[in-house]
């Protein structure tokens, strides 16, 4: 509903918001080359407007700042955006240190960044807001809405239309199949007529919408009521919920010239995983230079220590159930894996997970890496090769998915694996099977960039702390 005025809004904002970033680095650099003089370096920076610009807006709308159009604090708008503007100042600043750009100047990029957090902010609360309150909550605005049904679906899509959308929205009255309703109000508005009424209710009244809420068992009319809205230019919307199904968002889509619905069992917004993806690239080509020479010197102890290979690679389930090769220093013995089947009995982790305290098909380096969760570091080369992200729940072996006994379980694979992610801050591998699952589906379901770098700050001390490390 209202989805092209809102997608007009959010598109206005977000090339509002660029020409308000390019606008707030002219005033900068005129301010800055007029206090030191250093007009050169002023322009030479004018460059990284081309990495500035485009983490500007992908930040912001990581952090949904073009989800909402209300009116809303502006302690909350200013929070968002500082958070937002920190990921793209720290984006921006790491690339300059990747690509050695020694004309950067952080005096001038600290100005520029806090002249555009105080203009973001202002223009939200002083433009947009202003022209919400003035345009969109005046009642002659409001969408003309009839809504076909009277029962429990339609009182329920009445009640969220009222609480949930941002624009003003008036029920004009109800249709429904039995005649005797007809002259009796529901939720304070009128049942107008039966659904064969359709035409002439359309006639005699401003719609703008019409909004099926009948039953399942009573869907016969829906042609017939699709035709009436053609015929007076009228939207037509169906209730999706025409099923009990959980699914966290439900969509439209066309496969040829046919319409299809479609129900994701997970919300995420095709912009913030590219944030994420590019999150993801930049932070791990940045650790490498600092990564590499620990690869090197635990590659040579792990060889020093029996001989065998560097490197354990194991077939892992992945994003949408697709195997990989998980890269990993190897920290048991040369045949482990054909060992388990004479230690399963000893496994001590409850659910589908094999784990033991003192496992001894582990080597005396392998004991270490393990503790310092070094053994994990292989890892980063399958973020680089998109097999895996830096946070998301733990790729498991077949061995473990084989094992799963709930459906739910399997809901981990509809995002890509991680590194780490919620279990690693909350007591590794201490925690039981259960609770590990639990918080996999707390991170999927609660997913934002932010969360991300939360659970990536408190891995560090989590991982140094060493505590339930396997």
């Amino acid at each position: 509903m209202t989805d092209s005025k809102t997608h007009l809004l959010r598109r206005l904002l977000i090339i509002l918001d660029a020409c308000l970033t390019i606008l707030a680095y002219a005033i900068s650099a005129h301010v800055y080359a007029g206090i030191t003089g250093k007009v050169d370096i002023a322009l030479q920076n004018s460059h990284l407007l081309v990495i500035i610009l485009p983490a500007v807006i992908l930040s912001m709308n990581a952090f949904a700042a073009y989800e909402r159009f209300k009116p809303q604090k502006t302690a909350s708008f200013a929070f968002l955006t500082a958070k937002a503007l920190l990921v793209a100042l720290s984006t921006a600043l790491l690339i300059v240190f990747a690509l050695n750009l020694d004309y950067a100047s952080r005096g001038l990029l600290g100005g520029y960044f806090l002249l555009l957090f105080v203009t973001l902010v202002a223009n939200r609360q002083f433009l947009v807001w202003w022209y919400f309150k003035k345009s969109v909550e005046k009642e002659s605005n409001y969408l003309k809405v009839l809504i076909i049904g009277t029962g429990e679906r339609a009182k329920r899509l009445t009640k969220e239309i009222h609480n949930q959308l941002e624009w003003g929205v008036t029920v004009i009255g109800y249709l429904d199949t039995d005649s005797s309703k007809v002259g009796h109000e529901v939720n304070g508005a009128p049942v107008l007529g039966t659904v064969n009424d359709i035409s002439t209710v359309l006639e005699d009244h401003v719609v703008e919408e019409v909004i099926l809420a009948l039953p399942r068992s009573m869907m016969n009319d829906v042609a017939m009521i699709a035709t009436a809205c053609e015929e007076e230019g009228v939207q037509f919307l169906i209730m999706s919920d025409l099923y009990d199904l959980n699914a966290s968002r439900i969509s439209l889509t066309n496969l040829g010239q046919i319409p299809v619905l479609r129900f994701e069992p997970v919300a995420l917004d095709t912009g913030k995983l590219v944030v994420k993806r590019l999150f993801d690239i930049v932070v791990t080509l940045l650790a490498m230079p600092i990564i590499a020479p620990v690869m090197l010197f635990t590659a040579l102890a792990i060889k020093l220590d029996d001989g065998g290979p560097v490197f354990f690679i194991q077939q892992r389930v992945g994003f949408h159930k697709r195997r990989f090769p998980m890269i990993k220093f190897r920290t048991m013995c040369v045949d482990a894996e054909a060992k388990i089947k004479e230690i399963e009995h000893l496994n001590e982790a409850e659910g589908p997970i094999f784990k033991m305290k003192h496992d001894p098909r582990v080597t005396r380096v392998g004991r270490f890496l393990r503790k310092t969760s070094l053994d994990e570091i292989p890892q980063l080369l399958n973020v680089l090769r998109g097999h895996m992200s830096l946070i998301g729940p733990r790729p498991m072996s077949i061995r473990d998915v084989d094992l799963f006994e709930k459906g739910v379980q399997r809901k981990r694979f509809s995002v890509r694996p991680g590194i780490t992610c919620i279990w690693q801050i909350s007591g590794r591998s201490d925690l039981p099977f259960e609770k590990w699952l639990e918080l996999d589906l707390q991170y999927i379901d609660s997913w934002s960039l932010w969360l991300d770098i939360k659970i990536l700050a408190l891995t560090i001390p989590a991982v140094l702390k060493g505590s339930g490390a396997a």
